[in-house]
Order: structure tokens, then C-alpha cells, then sequence
């Protein structure tokens, strides 16, 4: 039976964590990488359908690439951080479920049906964008998860030849206190939300 987490990790996933827009100069290892996904990779998804692909953009080539996709903002963001991380999403993901859900043909659920499949892999791989973020965090590590970009050429730049599609990007690395906005308001229970 799962136990509480304690305030200091509460903190760190959810209440002190931010969204950074800069970063320290310190580098992000390959093995972080791999922990990142050894840990996301593990939450939720409609039949386990796992419909992410993510393109860690490292090399100065590859973040120049990206950002030349942007807003110039979010261009900046992305030159400047360590890691850069394209969230896409696999349309042919079903192709993978005789594997990742053998317990019925989920295949057959999903085959011909576009509607299904879109919305399918755009719900889950918002997910485990999400799933991305909190992994990181849970490493000791900061994101700056962002839109403001042309999915489009982000497409043709990085899935050309693929049926995989852009859904967000996403910064990563150790963040920089000075690059933070002052919390936005987040407000109360009663506010949001209705119990019925």
C-alpha cells in the first residue's frame, strides 16, 4: 500500500517547483536521459498505448535547428538550456499494442479509425509530457515546458519519414532562480471544482 510522500517531496514535484526560463551552466548527463524515461514511462496510458517519442536535442546543431522553429522568446530559452526535449506523439502507436497490451487485440480498436487515433495519441502523450516533467523534477532536475512553436516545421524538421508529430517542447536542466516570473495565482478548491 502506497504511503503519503513527505512535504520535501511534495515540494519538489508540485508546490516550491517552477517552470524555468533559464538555466545554470551545468551539463545533463546521458544516463539522466535514460532515468528520466525509466521513470515516465511507468505512468498511465490508455492500454498502455506509451504513443510519445521524444527527440533529446544535446548537440549546439540540434538546438539551433529547433529554435530556428520558434518564437524568438523560446528560441532564446531553447539555445540557452543544456537539453531540449521534443514531446511527439507516434500515430502508428497501435502498431506496437500486440506487444505493449497483449491481453486483447487492442490493434483492431484503433486500425482505420483516424479520429480515435488522434485523439488517442494527442490525450497520452500529453500525459506522459506530463509524466516527463514530474520525472525530471522527482531527479532533481527543472523544465520549461513550452508551445509557441510551428508543429508543422518542427515536424518536417525532426519526424520527416515518420508518422510521429509534434505535440510540445520542452526545456530541461538545472534552473537558474533569476529566470523565474512570480507565481501565478492558483487558486483555492472551492473555486475549480464541484463535488457531487
Amino acid at each position: 500500500m502506497a504511503q503519503p510522500l513527505n512535504d520535501a517531496a511534495l515540494d519538489q514535484l508540485f508546490r516550491t517547483a517552477r517552470t524555468y526560463n533559464g538555466y545554470l551552466d551545468k551539463a545533463v548527463t546521458t544516463e539522466q536521459l535514460d532515468a528520466i524515461w525509466e521513470l515516465m514511462k511507468y505512468g498511465p496510458t490508455s492500454a498502455n498505448c506509451l504513443p510519445t517519442r521524444l527527440i533529446w536535442c544535446v548537440s549546439q546543431e540540434s538546438k539551433e535547428k529547433l529554435a530556428a522553429l520558434t518564437m524568438p522568446s523560446n528560441g532564446e530559452k531553447i539555445l540557452s538550456a543544456p537539453v531540449s526535449v521534443i514531446i511527439g506523439m507516434d500515430m502508428e502507436f497501435y502498431e506496437q499494442l500486440p506487444e505493449l497490451f497483449p491481453h486483447a487485440d487492442a490493434r483492431s480498436w484503433f486500425a482505420g479509425n483516424d479520429a480515435m487515433i488522434q485523439s488517442t495519441a494527442f490525450r497520452n502523450s500529453t500525459l506522459q509530457g506530463a509524466y516527463f516533467m514530474l520525472a525530471a523534477r522527482a531527479l532533481g532536475l527543472d523544465t520549461g515546458p513550452m508551445s509557441g512553436f510551428s508543429n508543422d516545421a518542427v515536424d518536417a524538421a525532426f519526424f520527416a519519414g515518420t508518422k510521429v508529430k509534434s505535440n510540445f517542447i520542452s526545456t530541461l536542466g538545472y534552473g537558474d532562480p533569476a529566470s523565474i516570473f512570480d507565481r501565478s495565482p492558483r487558486p483555492g478548491f472551492d473555486r475549480f471544482n464541484t463535488v457531487v
